[in-house]
Formats: C-alpha cells, structure tokens, sequence
C-alpha cells in the first residue's frame, strides 16, 4: 500500500512506517504489546466500546497535577476559533516566511499570523523556538504564571482565558491548553497545506488543482493524514472483539491504512482530489476518519481544512514554488505525518 509517483512527486517513508503499509492484513501485531488495526468495522466497535481516558486525549489530557474541567475545554474550542477566524480575515504576515523548510516555516507562520498579537511572556508560549527547549518552556510558564498581562494590553481570545483566570492552577491549565492549542493547530495545518503542495506537483499541476483546494485537502487528508495513527490503552475492554487482542495489549488505529485499503478505496494509491466532487460531507463517507475517531476527533477540526486552504491561497498568490533537488520527500516518523521539502516565495 506504500505510494507510487504522484504527478511527479513522491515520498519516501520511514522504515517502521513502510513496514505497516507493506502488511496486507487488518489485523496484525506490532511488538509483544501492540495490536494494529486499520478494519473499519472492528475500528467502529473498539471506538463504541468504551469512552476515551483523559490520558488518550492529546490537548485535553491532564495538566498542572489535574484533569482539564469540560468547561475549561469547551472555552478553549471557542476561543481557538475565535482567533483562527479573525486570523483567516487579517493580511497574513510577509511572505518571505514562508521561505525554508517545510513543515517548519509554515508552522512559524502561522503562529505569527495567529498569535503575535498577545503580549510579552504570553505570545512566547506559542514561539517555537521556545517549545522545543523544556527548560525555556519552564521559564516562560513561570513568568506568564506571574504575569499574564493585562486587560488593556489586548490580544488573542486563548490569552485572555489566561488572563481571567481566577488562580494558579486555573492559570496554569490556561498556560498549558494555550500552549497545546497552538502548537496543535499550527503543527497540524502546517503538515495538511505541507503534505497538499507535494502531492500536488510541480507549478502546471498546482495552478489546475486551485480550483477547487477543497477537495485537494480531503484528498490530502485521504492519502498522507497528519492524524495518521492513533492509541488505545488497555486491551481488556477489547478482547472480546478480536482473538489477537490480549488484556495487556495497546490498540494501534491506523487511519493511514484504512484510507488507502483497496476494500475501501478504488485506485486507492491515486492522488484523485476530484473523488470527493459533489460529496457534501466528506467525514460522513465509509472508512475515512481524517481526524480521528469518535469520543477522541479533533477538537479544532472545523478549523483545520480552512485555515489550511487559507494558508495555501497565500502561498500560490505569492508564487511559492518547491525548491527541493529531488523529487522524492521523506517522511519521518513522527506524531504527525509530514513530507520534508524546501520551498521558497517569490519576491
């Protein structure tokens, strides 16, 4: 199931990642502890069997010594929403930052587009520089703990839940749902617009597939998910749906599979952003789960394919062409699926 040259292009997965797309069945064991899945029927009843742990969640898993309140959670969605739209309707930042390599520049990007406006130690939180240093992380924390900022001095909604918050372990769960939204969002969309321009080719093929950026994404999302694998812990609640699941197992979901399964797909391996003409729902469609799965489905999916087709028209209208010398990408192993390239802007 690995892919074949894609108008051009095409990847070259890590090895662990080539082992799976090479395994023919929809069942199988990782390691001694693991079970992969990418059968949709037994992925919709490990799904149905039991509600998701606050340890399974990604940005809502427990911070600060405590689970995140639903509440807090429900402000968050609202909040990042709040700011992704007002970002899609601002002038994006100059264009030149989009120049280097992929997916790092645009997930700088984004972050300045979307949250250079909160003021000093909050807009650190989203620096990337900064997150990628646990000691600087700390610092920051600390001093936004200290100092959140205050009323007049503006900025993002996600800030201003930070601001409001009526003590310290309020205040520091807002630092680290901060932390977690933005870098989630930003990494996220980054990856998507990332993985669409590759597979999207050379200059002609990107100017015909414009058109409709839409679909290119679902497709994108199809093909080359960001979100390509998910965890279950325990396999106790599960061993009654499959004799190779054991008490002591970890369930794999792999929607990376599952989306290009000849069962599910027909040419499955094609880049066909014009399969998802006139589909309405694309989320609705069989085997597709492009941001997981029920009870664990993105919290900010509503904003990712938008402000990734945003992020893209940006990109095209200021001539950004991929400057990679070869036409093969790798794909690392990492939590997000990503194509590495470089690509540059125009002046």
């Amino acid at each position: 199931m690995a892919s074949a040259p894609v108008r051009g292009h095409s990847v070259v997965y890590a090895p662990r990642i080539q082992d799976l797309l090479a395994r023919g069945e929809k069942v199988f064991r990782i390691d001694a502890t693991t079970v992969g899945v990418s059968d949709c029927h037994l992925i919709a009843e490990i799904v149905a069997e039991r509600p998701v742990s606050a340890m399974e969640r990604s940005v809502y898993k427990p911070a600060a010594g405590a689970d995140i309140p639903h509440d807090s959670a429900t402000r968050t969605i609202r909040a990042l929403g709040q700011d992704v739209m007002e970002g899609i309707r601002t002038p994006p930042p100059p264009t030149r930052g989009l120049s280097g390599s992929w997916p790092y520049a645009p997930t700088s990007y984004l972050r300045r587009w979307l949250f250079s406006s909160d003021p000093l130690p909050v807009s650190l939180l989203s620096k990337r520089g900064v997150t990628r240093s646990d000691t600087l992380s700390r610092i920051v924390d600390r001093a936004v703990t200290v100092w959140p900022g205050s009323d007049t001095e503006g900025g993002t909604a996600l800030a201003e839940q930070i601001r409001d918050a009526s003590g310290t372990q309020e205040r520091r769960q807002a630092i680290a749902l901060y932390r977690r939204a933005t870098a989630t969002l930003c990494d996220g969309v980054a990856a998507l617009a990332g993985n669409a321009l590759w597979l999207m080719g050379q200059e002609r093929e990107q100017e015909a597939a414009r058109a409709d950026l839409t679909a290119v994404l679902w497709e994108t999302l199809r093909l080359l998910p960001p979100a390509w694998m998910l965890f279950r812990k325990g396999g106790d609640a599960y061993t009654g749906l499959h004799p190779e699941i054991r008490p002591e197992d970890r369930v794999a979901l792999f929607p990376l599979l599952m989306h290009r399964h000849p069962d599910y797909w027909p040419d499955p391996l094609e880049f066909r952003p014009e399969r998802w003409a006139g589909v309405a729902d694309p989320e609705k469609t069989p085997a597709f789960m492009p941001f997981g799965f029920e009870g664990a489905r993105c919290w900010a999916k509503h904003l990712v394919v938008p402000l990734a087709e945003r992020l893209l028209t940006v990109a095209f209208d200021n001539r950004l062409v991929i400057r990679s010398p070869q036409q093969e990408a790798p794909v690392p192993l990492r939590s997000l699926l990503s194509v590495r390239f470089d690509a540059e802007a125009g002046a």
